[in-house]
């Protein structure tokens, strides 16, 4: 998909958070020879009311979202629990909606980073020096919804990391969208027993691919005092790695 216009879809998490993860993000598809627009008018995917059963503000956020990426040949998210939300428009419009058959074509537009980079794109990043030994979190929306797992292992290991992978790496982290409010102590446990696979797999760096995930892993990591650092695979195959996830301040 050389030469076409991709239009970033940054995602709550990464605007707020984690804006590293989003330049590194549009820098990706640059690389593999896209002109990428962000565009200004886009909003949250709509996942959070969609689970909640709101779902006058999910079609609001659709519509919105829709136009907002009007034109452009794709779609790219760095997550793939969002970029799953944009795939379920049609189910959000109804086959009965006036535009139905327009969510349906950009539905079809939307990707995943590392299976846009893979899949439509066919691009090897060049070869990094020195890079940290690594495992890879497989986030729950991405592998299971999408079948995101070959594609960022293959663009991390053309780089030239060296992964390790982890005995539970397909297990949830425990983030699970409103899973992790609803059960906050079944939520920790959960990623402590992340932890401790991540461990075992003597890795110095853990990558993934939704900063959901990431940020609730790394949030633990911190407090555990762990020395396991969380990165986003956008940021790793462009060498941002200043520094690592941390816990969020959300006190302002």
């Amino acid at each position: 998909m050389s030469g076409r216009r991709v239009g970033l879809f940054a995602t709550c998490l990464v605007d707020i958070f984690r804006p590293e993860t989003g330049f590194a993000a549009a820098e990706l598809p640059h690389r593999a020879g896209c002109e990428v627009v962000v565009p200004h008018a886009q909003t949250c995917c709509g996942q959070r009311a969609w689970n909640s059963g709101d779902r006058a503000t999910t079609r609001a956020l659709v519509l919105g979202l829709m136009d907002a990426f009007a034109g452009l040949d794709a779609v790219v998210a760095p997550s793939g629990s969002c970029i799953g939300m944009l795939r379920q428009f049609p189910d959000v419009r109804g086959a009965e909606d006036s535009r139905a058959a327009e969510a349906e074509a950009f539905a079809a537009r939307c990707f995943e980073l590392t299976e846009f980079l893979v899949e439509q794109c066919g691009y090897t990043p060049s070869v990094r020096p020195h890079m940290a030994s690594l495992t890879y979190h497989d986030s729950g929306a991405g592998l299971r919804e999408w079948g995101i797992k070959v594609q960022p292992r293959r663009l991390l290991e053309a780089a030239g990391a060296e992964t390790r992978e982890m005995d539970a790496a397909e297990v949830c982290c425990d983030f699970g969208r409103t899973f992790c409010v609803k059960y906050p102590e079944v939520s920790t446990a959960m990623t402590d027993a992340k932890i401790a696979s991540n461990e075992r797999s003597d890795a110095d760096l853990l990558v993934g691919g939704d900063l959901g995930c990431l940020l609730s892993i790394a949030g633990r990591l911190s407090r555990e005092g762990k020395r396991v650092q969380a990165r986003h695979v956008a940021e790793v195959l462009i060498g941002e790695t200043a520094h690592a996830l941390g816990t969020p301040d959300v006190s302002a």
